[in-house]
Formats: structure tokens, C-alpha cells, sequence
């Protein structure tokens, strides 16, 4: 039986709103021409501009949505690749450009929540190019952006470059990762930020997994409910662009799609020809794609 998670009442003016960042995003990638740090807003824009779009597209069906989300996917993979190198230039194709941008080492935008952040967006873009380069960042660059992070961050990105990378010990950093989302000693608003956003993914990965069909679309219509309490449980935070689609679910989702999971969940915050992979293919995203490093000796993504 199929279960339907109704998204919140949206605010109006979102397509203007999308339309705004769409340009917002575009001015700040021509900076990363000339700026490493630029990526701060560059990555922040784009995504926003992506998530936004599926206020008045639910459904992701216009290709200015997938446009947007593929824009978002390539900046932060570009991010981690810059990040990465150290010396030399590094070619990444972004809005259909392919951009010959400096290397720049560790960066504060090249922290671990934007890394996760970026892997969610290369599954949904089906990515896996990007998908392994992101896997093969060292988690000392990470922690060299000098953010600061939740306990449970670093062993869910150790899990999740374990997992793509088929090596070391899975079940030891996810654990790990799962006993960091304890929410004892937070304060309220970051206890439902723990419980109704960060925690959800991981708990869906572990039923990804292990193959547990029921149990995951159980956890996907529960981590659906969760965001849905998070965004409209805050001062204006139905409006928020980042309430408009639940991205670490909605990466979970396309990785069960695509391994054949029957899944019986239904939602907008969940764009169906997202998770569907609907828009994979339909024009090149990849080459020049932070591949190919000069200047430096190291090709992003080999060991």
C-alpha cells in the first residue's frame, strides 16, 4: 500500500525566488575564476537554487530543475576537488563550462557537512565518477577547513567513502556515527536538528544495507514526517528553501530505487523523476569534470 507524505503549506513567490538564485549562483561561479573562496557561496546558491526549484516543481518534471540540481551537484564536486589539490589548476565542468579554476588545499567551505552534502547531490545526479572522487578526500583535508562539527559527522563520512569504496570496516564507523547522534547534553533546537534531520539518513542506510525493504520504507515515511515537524517547528522555517526537499532521504531514496527496493513511500519532498533518475543522461554533465589536475603531480580522485 502506498503511504503519501503531504509536504508543508508554502509561502508564495517561490519561482521568482528560484529565479533569483539561479542568477545569484551563476555570478558567484564566474568568481570561482578567480577566487577559491568564492566556493562559500557559489556551493550555498546553487543548492539553494536547486531546492527551490521543486517548490513550484514537485515533481522535478522542468528541466530548468534538473539544470539547477546538476549546477549544485558540479560546484561541490568541484569544491572538494580544489580542496584536494594543493598547487596547479584543476578543469571542472560547471553550468555547462568547463572551468580551468586554481587549486587551493583545505578551505573552510571544504568541511565535512558540505562534503555530505555534495555526495547526497552525486547520487542524485547518479554520479558516480564524482561519487568515487568524493570518496577518495582524505577526512584530514576535511577537518583542515577548521569548522567545527558534531560528534557523529566525521564517522558518517568515513562510513559512506567505506561503503562506495567497498574497503575497511562498515559497520564499525557507522555505529560510531549512529552513537554521535546522541541528542544528551544538546540544547533543544540542536536535539530536533539531530533527531528529525541529521540521524534520519543514516538510520535509512542502515536499511539499505541490509536489504530491509519494509524497514526502509517505514524509516523513509518516518524521516519524511521528521523534516516535515523539523521546517514548520521553526519561526518561518516553512518558508526556508532547505524545507522544500529532504535531501539526505531523498539520496537514500534513489540509492533503494535504483537497487530495486519496492518502495511505497510518496511525497514532494521526495521529487518523484529525482529519486526516479528520470533526467540522468539527458545531456552531458561530466567531461572536464574535475578530472584532470595540472601543475600538482596528483590527479583528483587516484589514491
Amino acid at each position: 500500500m502506498t503511504v503519501t507524505v503531504p509536504r508543508h503549506v508554502l509561502p508564495g513567490g517561490l519561482a521568482r525566488r528560484a529565479e533569483a538564485l539561479d542568477k545569484s549562483a551563476a555570478w558567484h561561479i564566474r568568481q570561482l575564476d578567480c577566487s577559491p573562496e568564492a566556493f562559500t557561496l557559489a556551493f550555498g546558491t546553487s543548492s539553494l537554487a536547486a531546492l527551490t526549484h521543486c517548490g513550484e516543481d514537485p515533481r522535478a518534471a522542468d528541466l530548468a530543475t534538473w539544470e539547477a540540481w546538476v549546477t549544485a551537484m558540479q560546484v561541490g564536486s568541484a569544491l572538494f576537488a580544489t580542496s584536494t589539490a594543493t598547487a596547479g589548476t584543476v578543469e571542472c565542468r560547471i553550468a555547462d563550462e568547463v572551468r580551468t579554476l586554481q587549486a587551493g588545499g583545505p578551505q573552510y567551505a571544504g568541511n565535512p557537512e558540505n562534503w555530505i552534502s555534495a555526495f547526497w547531490l552525486a547520487i542524485v545526479c547518479r554520479e558516480p565518477e564524482r561519487l568515487t572522487a568524493l570518496a577518495r578526500v582524505p577526512v584530514e583535508v576535511l577537518r583542515a577547513s577548521g569548522a567545527e562539527c558534531p560528534g557523529y559527522v566525521y564517522p558518517w563520512v568515513e562510513t559512506l567513502q567505506t561503503w562506495w569504496l567497498r574497503g575497511g570496516d562498515l559497520g564499525a564507523s557507522l555505529d560510531a556515527a549512529i552513537a554521535g547522534t546522541d541528542p544528551e547534553g544538546l540544547h533543544r533546537e540542536d536535539r530536533s536538528l539531530m533527531l528529525r534531520i541529521l540521524y534520519p539518513p543514516m538510520n535509512l542506510f542502515l536499511f539499505y544495507v541490509t536489504a530491509d525493504h519494509a524497514g526502509f520504507n517505514e524509516a523513509l515515511a518516518d524521516a519524511l514526517r521528521w523534516h516535515r515537524e523539523y521546517w514548520t517547528g521553526l519561526d518561518e522555517g516553512a518558508g526556508n528553501s532547505n524545507s522544500l526537499v529532504a535531501l539526505g532521504p531523498l539520496a537514500m531514496a534513489c540509492l533503494a530505487y535504483d537497487a530495486g527496493f519496492p518502495l511505497t513511500i510518496e511525497s514532494d519532498y521526495l521529487p518523484r523523476h529525482l529519486f526516479a533518475g528520470s533526467w540522468v543522461g539527458e545531456f552531458d554533465t561530466l567531461s572536464g569534470c574535475c578530472l584532470s589536475v595540472r601543475g600538482c603531480g596528483v590527479s583528483a580522485g587516484q589514491e
